[in-house]
């Protein structure tokens, strides 16, 4: 019997030892790359369509293989959620890399993305990654095109960018990255050694200091510098003139000091030139040696001097803006003008004379010049103020619009179609005029013939509203609608992403750089589950006995994993505070909480001296707030429920779920809840110095000069900034107000009140009851019943105009969004708003900063939400009137008084009824 157990144990392993083999010679895919691949479906969540146990085999969707290696993964759009694994590095052969568009792929860029030195090919556009870009990404040393824009990346640019010296395209931009650019030494590696690279996209960050001088000279092969939207000091380097490959350049939104280097006039390449919002010195430069330059902004530079009239003969000359400068003297645009010109903008100077020429082709402004107010000469339609409305549609093709079913969306074939959509944004664009539609057909014709070169699916694509927004960037809605059925494929899908991230699409040149932004797409063609490949005997033989022997394996370990998770679910019932929540159909699971605190009923019945009427410091219809001592003697807010206004334990899981996630410096913290023997409570941090509204109705008896009001609204903008683009969903406040901006040390600005706040849907708005305030209201609501987040960008525009005004949004029936409206003569000194604005703005603001402050609370309240900016655009808009100030954005103490917090002793605590009414469900 020994002998026979001993042979059949013989026979067993070497049966196991031949069915491995037959089942490793049967799959496609390097067990190394299968496995880091699971890891990373396992860390997203899906794609769905990632199913069977053999990547290259089963052909999940995005994966691209050769000899059984993973070699490209391009998922555009497929709504990943969670983060990149760094068992990435698995794929050694990986050479491309895109998972743009996800926007809630989430966490750092794992160190290990530096093991997969064959790529050449990154592209991370439009997700949601955070932290320090990793210093590992040196040696990708074969990377060509690196694109990490519109993430939330922090920390500096890594100096090792340096030796990727094969790369074509840099594109760091729109991101929170800071500190200087970085140029080699003797021991480091720099940007400068990119001689070969052709974009350097590097704006809408935080980057400061002086741009190295080093940075630029004859070898390199730069096309594009794109710089905008930054904090950097100092001169323009002159060195910039060396680079005679230069086509873009974007140098505004800066502060820049001193002159314009009087090399730039060797760029004889250059197209599109924009040194805008700086703070320069001198004459306008000489540029006639830019001989193909079609588009100049130099507005709100402190030029000073005459327009030289040889300017405007650059034969490929279109547009010219220099408003908001100190130009003076006669305008002459010259006998020899350019036959392209059709934009002079000169708004807002000095200017005090026009030679006018019978019969010329362009258009003029001229307005708050002195030459406008001359007797006769406002009538001219040179010195009217005039606004673009022009907009453009993509045009049904010789048919009738249809009427659509849900989400369904007519094509300009007039088919119904579930499209794919996002935005396009234009760096540099060469054309002023937003409402010639022969622009706009050539693109759509562009992109059309990069769709077929490319054999994607698509029947047409339709481009909608046209606008530039705060970054002077051209901002287009695009739809591309699938050919042959109502929705597209994943592969469809992703390889149309791929087509828009890689820059495989080519736009006119007169659109200038691009970047997309896709929105995620979930209507895909699922692909059927069936295989399609035949499977020999022997691997169902093999797999029939192999799942017989590992079904008494897996019964075996069940038994044991059983007896483990009883034994762990008795410890968790003996520890763990949740253990007692009511998981039914009515409340839900327990609560998933990050950094809140589980407090029983008999804690916080002891920091309030048992709920004692003099601890209470608000009160409304849902019941009382109570200050609290803990034992540390930290102070909290207890806001405790009435029974009577309970809600749901479902509904108060969601609610403590949500607050729980909320982690920002500008947001009122939760510190934890009960849930206790038939009590809800919410425990928050305390603030106690009252609210903005307080502050500036002088409630608080502390003064608000222009410059504390400056840091209250950068916190404020700040933290609404993070609940809509750092939460995940994000929110929709619902009610922002003065009332709701608290007031915490340093007069650090808080926003408060989530009882009202709710997530945003997939469908990026909510249908909701009113739950705003009169006054800060969105006028869209009305209209559609709907809330997004531009409704709070709305709100909180009229908070900018109660910061410079002090006035309520309602007073006696007056609106403060009309009455600023109604008052504003951009021709006058501070818009001709000295009567509105609080004389203590007044008294310690230059009128630069008061207008652009201005300007921007009257974009945040246009009326439709397509024209407001996104909070994350108002945050950097204040960080620049700031920096106009001398201060710095990044400088939290707003206050100078060491008396601030005694000033408000006996003042009413800002737990108010309005700021605690629990939301609906």
């Amino acid at each position: 019997m020994v002998v026979s157990m001993a042979m059949m144990l013989r026979i067993f392993i070497c049966f196991l030892v031949v069915l491995i083999q037959v089942l490793s010679v049967a799959a496609r895919t390097n067990p190394v790359d299968s496995a880091a691949l699971k890891s990373l479906k396992d860390s997203w969540y899906g794609p769905s369509n990632w199913t069977g146990e053999d990547p290259c085999g089963s052909s999940w969707g995005g994966v691209g293989c050769r000899n059984s290696r993973v070699i490209s993964i391009t998922l555009s759009s497929m709504g990943l959620n969670g983060q990149l694994s760094g068992d990435v590095q698995g794929l050694s052969e990986l050479e491309t890399l895109d998972l743009s568009y996800n926007k809630d792929l989430t966490g750092y860029l794992p160190q290990s993305i530096g093991k997969l030195t064959k790529l050449s090919i990154l592209i991370l556009v439009g997700c949601g990654f955070s932290g320090p870009i990793p210093d590992s990404i040196g040696s990708l040393t074969r990377l060509v095109f690196l694109s990490l824009n519109s993430n939330q990346f922090t920390g500096r640019i890594p100096a090792t960018i340096g030796y990727l010296t094969e790369l074509n395209w840099l594109d760091l931009s729109d991101n929170q990255i800071e500190g200087n650019i970085p140029v080699s030494s003797e021991s480091n590696p720099g940007l400068d050694m990119l001689v070969n690279t052709k974009h350097f996209h590097l704006g809408k960050n935080q980057l400061s200091g002086e741009i190295p001088a080093r940075l630029f000279h004859s070898n390199m092969t730069l096309r594009h510098l794109l710089v905008e939207n930054n904090r950097f000091t100092g001169v323009i380097p002159d060195t910039l003139g060396f680079v005679q490959t230069m086509e873009v350049l974007r140098l505004d939104r800066n502060a820049f000091s001193g002159s314009v280097p009087q090399n730039l006039n060797n760029l004889t390449h250059v197209n599109e030139l924009y040194i805008s919002n700086n703070n320069l010195k001198g004459l306008l430069p000489n540029l006639t040696g830019m001989n193909v330059l079609n588009y100049l902004v130099m507005e709100d530079t402190g030029l000073q001097g005459s327009v030289p009239a040889n300017l405007f003969s650059l034969h490929q000359l279109q547009t010219v803006i220099l408003r908001n400068n100190k130009l003076n003297g006669s305008l002459d645009t010259g006998t020899t003008y350019s036959n392209q010109l059709k934009l002079i903008d000169v708004q807002n100077n000095l200017i005090e004379s026009f030679t006018q020429r019978p019969g010329y082709p362009f258009q003029i402004k001229l307005a708050g010049n002195p030459i406008c107010n001359e007797r006769g000469e406002g009538r001219k339609t040179y010195c009217m103020e005039t606004q673009q409305t022009e907009t453009y549609s993509t045009p049904p093709e010789n048919c009738l619009p249809t009427e659509c079913s849900s989400n369904q969306v007519p094509s300009p074939t007039c088919k119904c179609a579930f499209p794919y959509t996002g935005n396009l944004f234009f760096r540099a664009p060469s054309f002023s005029n937003l409402g010639n539609r022969t622009i706009y057909e050539t693109l759509q014709k562009s992109l059309m013939q990069s769709f077929q070169n490319t054999k994607l699916p698509v029947e047409s694509v339709s481009l909608r509203n046209p606008i530039r927004d705060l970054d002077d960037y051209l901002v287009i809605q695009l739809q591309v609608f699938p050919s042959s059925q109502d929705r597209f494929t994943r592969t469809g899908v992703s390889g149309i992403g791929f087509v828009l991230s890689n820059q495989t699409f080519k736009p006119p040149s007169s659109f200038g750089p691009f970047f997309f932004i896709g929105d995620p797409y979930k209507y895909f063609v699922e692909a059927s589950t069936g295989s399609k490949k035949s499977i020999s005997t022997g691997i169902i033989i093999g797999a029939t006995v192999g799942g017989s022997v590992l079904a008494i394996l897996a019964l075996i370990i069940g038994i044991y994993a059983f007896r483990q998770k009883k034994r762990a679910e008795d410890a968790a019932k003996r520890s763990d505070p949740f253990a007692s929540w009511d998981s039914n159909k009515h409340s839900g699971a327990v609560p998933q909480l990050t950094g809140a605190r589980f407090f029983s009923f008999e804690e916080i019945k002891k920091w309030t001296n048992n709920f004692s009427e003099t601890n209470v410091i608000g009160c409304g219809g849902y019941g009382k707030v109570y200050r609290g001592s803990l034992l540390n003697g930290e102070l909290v807010a207890i806001k405790r429920a009435l029974q009577g206004s309970m809600q749901g334990a479902h509904e108060f899981k969601t609610e403590i779920e949500l607050l729980s996630r909320v982690h920002h410096k500008n947001v009122v913290g939760l510190a934890g809840f009960c849930f206790d023997q038939v009590e809800q409570m919410l425990v928050y941090e305390y603030i106690p110095n009252g609210t903005l509204k307080d502050g500036l109705s002088g409630k608080t008896g502390v003064r608000l000069d222009w410059m504390r009001r400056l840091r209250i609204a950068i916190g404020a903008a700040r933290g609404l900034q993070y609940l809509h683009d750092h939460v995940n969903p994000p929110i929709v406040h619902r009610d922002i107000k003065s009332n709701n901006i608290l007031l915490a040390d340093h007069l650090n600005a808080k926003v408060a009140d989530f009882g009202l706040s709710k997530f945003l849907g997939e469908r990026g708005h909510i249908t909701t009851q009113v739950k705003g305030t009169m006054g800060y209201m969105d006028p869209e609501y009305y209209m559609t019943n709907q809330l997004t987040e531009k409704s709070d960008v709305f709100s909180f525009g009229v908070v900018l105009l109660e910061i410079v005004t002090g006035k309520v949004p309602i007073d006696k029936g007056r609106y403060i969004v009309k009455e600023v409206k109604d008052a504003m003569d951009m021709t006058k000194d501070l818009y001709n708003l000295h009567e509105i604005l609080d004389p203590a703005v007044c008294s310690g603001a230059t009128p630069r900063s008061l207008e652009k402050f201005v300007d921007l609370a009257l974009k945040c309240v246009e009326e439709k939400g397509v024209n407001r900016p996104k909070m994350s655009e108002v945050v950097k808009q204040i960080e620049y009137i700031m920096e106009i100030e001398g201060l710095n954005p990044d400088d939290e103490s707003a206050s100078t008084s060491a008396t601030y917090e005694g000033a408000n002793k006996g003042l009413n605590h800002p737990y108010t009824e309005s700021l605690f009414v629990y939301s609906e469900a």
